[in-house]
């Protein structure tokens, strides 16, 4: 069994408890060798930073960012790309986003990881970096930047199925991943409303009843206006994952979100 598989299996096992899903992680191809596009330049080694490493939300959605990835992981799905829009702005990883550099953004590999996406309908591909976090949208697996959209042939039709490896990159050890989780603090969201009276009221009785850092988090989202009612706060995983299990029950739908 691969090493990146046990290391993943521990990480989520610790850090997030029974039920996750897991990434399936097929065995290693060969890499494709058609003709590809002119490579970036050689990359500098880079640190992940730990914060990168911490479980995140969106949508209603939780993910486990890896802590290691073995090469020859492989992943196939949609591609899609971004970039004037977001030209100049904060990636997750710290980073500014320049869409004219080989760079990427995946879900859940370490950040700086080296991956090689090949266009499995004109065959053409790129090697590029990991720098932010994405897609979230159903079916895509990776967001390409504006070069490597270029080097790929998306640009034009916005998508394509794609075929990702992974050539190398920089990740932590499980127990450095888990150790830096344990000391995080989280919330469990367990409403969103579009009275603001209402989540206050609900905030209000969340407070009086044992969570009382519990906050309201306002959001803007396809044009509505949403006040989130977060509880807790919890110390750790281990105990959002007991605050979770007693609030579920009330709140069906409640997820955990790290601060």
């Amino acid at each position: 069994m691969p090493r990146s598989f046990l290391l993943l299996v521990l990480v989520l096992a610790l850090a997030a408890g029974c039920g996750k899903k897991t990434l399936d992680v097929p065995a290693p191809r060969p890499a494709p060798r058609p003709s590809a596009a002119p490579a970036p330049s050689q990359e500098p080694q880079r640190t992940a930073p730990k914060g990168t490493f911490k479980p995140y939300s969106i949508s209603g959605t939780t993910y486990y960012p890896l802590a290691d990835v073995e090469e020859g992981w492989e992943e196939e799905g949609l591609a899609s790309w971004y970039g004037p829009g977001f030209h100049g702005q904060k990636t997750s990883s710290g980073e500014t986003y320049d869409m004219n550099d080989f760079t990427a953004a995946h879900k859940v590999l370490p950040m700086h990881t080296r991956i090689r996406v090949q266009n499995l309908e004109n065959g053409r591909w790129a090697d590029l970096r990991v720098n932010d976090r994405g897609p979230f949208v159903a079916g895509r697996i990776v967001d390409l930047s504006h070069a490597g959209a270029q080097a790929l042939g998306v640009v034009g039709p916005g998508t394509a199925r794609v075929r990702l490896t992974v050539l190398g990159g920089e990740g932590m050890s499980a127990s450095a991943v888990v150790a830096a989780v344990a000391r995080e603090t989280f919330y469990v969201q367990v409403g969103a409303f579009t009275v603001q009276t209402n989540a206050e009221r609900l905030a209000r009785e969340l407070k009086a009843g044992g969570y009382p850092s519990t906050r309201i988090q306002e959001a803007v989202v396809n044009g509505a206006r949403y006040w989130r009612v977060q509880a807790g706060a919890f110390a750790g995983v281990k105990h959002a994952n007991e605050g979770l299990a007693r609030l579920s029950d009330r709140f069906p739908g409640s997820f955990i979100l790290a601060d």
